[in-house]
């Protein structure tokens, strides 16, 4: 054992040593605390700076988008009427916009349009009071030859609030002539809170100010602190205005007596760990035992499902399948297991598998990828294809980390052959809708054939005559006969082509065609019935007419069948003779939509009867079927239209029935 004195200066080296690291750590910890509120300030300077950028730039890009809005209402220089419901569309559409003004070369106001979302603006005060800063921005667009931004003004309210706006005025020319101005109120408040919402700043307050820091509008659920604080210019067409961003967070503190907390928390932790220790390892045997009842219970829950269940990976490798999936693709689970390409995949699909897999793994980086189901098609051991609906989710870690995708799939071959079922019933009942429709017209038609089939006798009787007879002629009439002959039996081939056509069962087949296409189609048929009753039939198409994608058959018989209905609804003496007029009108209502009516001058539609009359079986007449209007909805809602009915005029007689058809894509072939 060393003596005494030795062991003094190894203790006090051991002291200092122990001093110098204690000091080493308090300096470290000071500095760090130190550069910890360096950083947080900074930090919070940093995202106050960026917020104010965000807001800045967001705010530019609104107004220039608003004036992109308002510049699109004068474009092709519309009427009056046209621009105010143009201007009360887009008032509605941008909340931004409180009031718009069309004035004239001389500044006088033309027409006003209010925004519905608040009572109007200049309610309070009249416009003529609050057009200073208008005329002032009106005049300097024209001067420069384009859009201008007014200064900002306070517009007082009903209540005793008011409204920070500016006014954007727009030069208007006509023929490279001054022809007025348009003048678009914009709210200061909706603008920034608009631009604040989409620089993300909810933990702070956005306001413009004006040069000596008067706050004009605030925007922002929080109250700004005034310690991290930042400002933008925002320069627009006319006008400047200075964007404020104050953050809500202040300075950061610091916890007190940090050392002895440090110490104390250390110590606690010790205890704590060792005390942790002890209580992990009782609750890790609980845990594992529960976690194998789970398991046991999860398997065989789902070796018991209908459903196929299946778990991809990333990499979209499949890592588990469950015994339903197995049986329904017909292979054993170790062969689908981290299969490339799976085998289930038809040979014909892996390149379109492969880009849509990769498509949807591609969400994975999404933190916001919700459920989704599709249909796609699958193929057995055997080589048969069958149609399958997955909904696929994604599939998270215990600690939520995205690790694949978890798959509910559905064999639906027995649905798809059901829905394949009816639509063969249905395909059958309009046949049988057609053939009923031709065999009511089959008198007329007897009837418009007699009249060729006697021209033809007549004229083959004269020839025979001329032949017989050595002295007249001969060649001359007998080519004129023979003319005669050949333009009659042509007028009867037509007849029976065209009810051939419209009779004759084929595939469903949709095709861009010209809406005249399709109502000459049914013209020879309809007039048939009209020369009997002496109705009139009346065509009103614009020129060039539009075009629709539709199945041409199926629209056509939705054609005859209308007119038909049309046409009988005016027999009888309801309707004299002489107001008996059937009209065909086409009209394009939207840029995606056409819509075609049939309007008769008949007694129109009784309630009850209107209640069922799209109602199957249901009909007026005796020797009617009931299926007409019923099959003419369904084929019309199978295009994606609607078919309805009402008075073909306010006041007068009659109904009209509208129906509508998609306008085909611009990239497929119009058929003539």
């Amino acid at each position: 054992m060393p003596p005494p004195d030795a062991t003094r200066p190894r203790r006090g080296v051991r002291w200092l040593l122990w001093g110098a690291l204690v000091a080493l750590l308090l300096v470290a910890q000071s500095l760090l605390v130190g550069l910890t509120l360096s950083y947080e300030e900074s930090r919070a300077q940093d995202r106050a700076d960026a917020v104010a950028g965000a807001a800045a730039g967001e705010l530019r890009r609104l107004v220039q988008r608003s004036l992109q809005s308002a510049q699109s209402l004068t474009w092709n220089d519309p009427p009056l009427a046209q621009w105010r419901f143009d201007a009360q569309e887009m008032l509605r559409q941008r909340r931004e916009f409180l009031h718009i003004e069309m004035r004239g070369s001389g500044l006088q106001v033309l027409q006003a349009v209010d925004g519905p979302f608040r009572s109007p603006v200049f309610g309070a005060l009249a416009r003529g009071e609050l057009e200073l800063e208008a005329l002032a921005a009106c005049a300097t667009a024209r001067r420069l030859a384009s859009p201008q931004v007014s200064r900002s003004y306070f517009v007082p309210q009903v209540g005793g609030l008011g409204l920070e706006v500016v006014d954007l005025c727009l030069p208007l020319d006509r023929a490279g002539q001054p022809s007025g101005y348009m003048v678009v109120t914009l709210a200061l408040a909706n603008l920034l809170e608009d631009a604040g919402n989409a620089a993300l700043a909810a933990d702070h307050e956005l306001s413009l100010v004006e040069a000596d820091g008067t706050r004009l509008v605030r925007a922002g659920l929080l109250r700004g602190a005034g310690v991290y604080q930042a400002t933008r210019l925002v320069d627009l067409p006319g006008n400047s205005l200075q964007l404020r961003a104050d953050a809500a967070q202040g300075r950061p503190g610091l916890i007190p007596n940090l050392a002895i907390a440090l110490v104390v928390g250390l110590s606690l932790l010790l205890f704590g760990v060792v005390v942790l220790l002890a209580r992990d390892v009782r609750r890790r045997a609980v845990a594992e035992t529960a976690l194998a009842e789970a398991l046991a219970f999860r398997r065989a829950m789902e070796d018991s499902l209908v459903t196929g269940l299946r778990a991809r990976d990333t990499r979209g490798r499949v890592t588990y399948v469950n015994p339903a999936f197995c049986s329904m693709v017909g292979y054993d689970a170790a062969e689908l297991i981290d299969s490339d390409p799976p085998p289930y995949w038809p040979p014909e699909y892996i390149d379109e598998y492969r880009r849509r897999q990769a498509e949807r793994l591609s969400l994975s980086r999404d933190p916001v990828t919700q459920r989704q189901g599709f249909e796609t098609l699958f193929m057995r051991r055997n080589g048969e294809r069958f149609p399958v609906m997955i909904y696929e989710a994604p599939l998270l870690d215990r600690v939520g980390h995205h690790a694949g995708w978890m798959s509910a799939v559905l064999d639906v071959s027995a649905e798809r052959k059901m829905e394949e079922r009816s639509r063969q019933q249905q395909e059958r009942l309009q046949a049988t809708a057609r053939l009923a429709t031709v065999g009511e017209m089959a008198s007329l038609l007897s009837h418009e054939l007699n009249q060729p089939l006697a021209a033809i006798a007549s004229y083959a009787s004269g020839s025979l005559n001329l032949l017989a007879d050595p002295e007249a002629d001969t060649p001359g009439l007998l080519r004129q006969a023979m003319e005669r002959i050949a333009e009659q039996a042509e007028r009867a081939g037509r007849v029976i082509k065209s009810v051939h056509g419209f009779v004759r069962r084929r595939e469903q087949a949709r095709e861009a065609i010209g809406a005249d296409v399709l109502i000459d189609a049914v013209l020879p048929l309809v007039r048939l019935q009209a020369r009997k009753s002496g109705t009139r039939i009346e065509v009103e198409c614009p020129k060039p007419a539009p075009h629709v994608w539709a199945d041409r058959t199926m629209v056509e018989q939705v054609l005859l069948n209308l007119t038909r209905n049309g046409i009988q609804a005016m027999e009888g003496e309801a309707t004299p003779l002489a107001e008996r007029v059937l009209t065909v009108r086409v009209k394009q209502i939207h840029a995606r939509w056409v819509q075609m009516s049939v309007a008769d001058r008949g007694p129109g539609i009784a309630p009850d009867v209107a209640a069922r009359l799209f109602t199957p079986f249901f009909t007026t007449r005796a020797e009617g079927m009931g299926l007409g209007l019923s099959l003419c909805r369904t084929v019309i809602e199978q295009h994606g239209g609607a078919l309805d009915f009402g008075p073909a005029s306010p006041s007068g007689p009659g109904t009209e029935f509208r129906f509508t058809l998609p306008v085909p894509d611009t990239n497929r072939p119009v058929a003539s």
